[in-house]
């Protein structure tokens, strides 16, 4: 392992953006300090992405915000883009900062080439900032991986659920989804 890596912080990340250092259309997040390239986005992804959010805006209504493929300030070094953010109302829309993790309810990503990047970097990065729900929406083998229990050394609840079963965000009990919904049909 190198230990003698220079992190990349928030703000220079943002500045690093703001002086064009990126091409505009490279699809970027800071993880852990470092500039990870996103993967590319399939039909699949997208559909699943929309069909999620349709579900959760029909049934979360004006509780909550949805945020689509849009920052979320983990820490100092971490602004991960997760594919839906289902984060707490602000009178601003966050116009002054991005969600943290105490802002945070639920964060979905829907994975067709990037699971074991989810599973791995991704859940790890989410259980340390006190990410309370993290769900991955496995497109290709029809299942979700639901992660709560967060600590410092990861989620301590891990499931991998079916595309059968109906389950609800810890935040809203009420809000009952069936797998199968938001997978696409085949």
């Amino acid at each position: 392992m190198l230990t003698n890596i220079r992190l990349i912080s928030v703000p220079e990340y943002h500045k690093m953006a703001e002086t064009g250092i990126f091409h505009p259309e490279e699809r970027l997040e800071l993880i852990a300090g470092q500039i990870v390239r996103m993967s590319a986005k399939g039909t699949a992804h997208e559909s699943a992405i929309t069909r999620t959010e349709r579900l959760l805006r029909q049934r979360l209504g004006d509780k909550v915000l949805l945020r689509i493929q849009s920052p979320v300030q983990l820490d100092d070094y971490s602004e991960p883009e997760p594919d839906i953010s289902v984060v707490k109302l602000n009178s601003l829309d966050y116009d002054d900062h991005h969600p943290d993790a105490s802002e945070v309810f639920l964060l979905i990503e829907i994975a067709d080439s990037s699971l074991k990047y989810d599973r791995e970097l991704k859940a790890i990065a989410y259980a340390k900032s006190g990410i309370i729900e993290y769900w991955i929406l496995d497109i290709n083998g029809r299942k979700l991986y639901m992660y709560r229990l967060p600590s410092p050394d990861g989620y301590h609840s891990e499931s991998i659920l079916a595309e059968d079963v109906t389950i609800s965000p810890l935040a809203f009990p009420d809000c009952a989804i069936t797998i199968r919904e938001l997978l696409r049909k085949v």
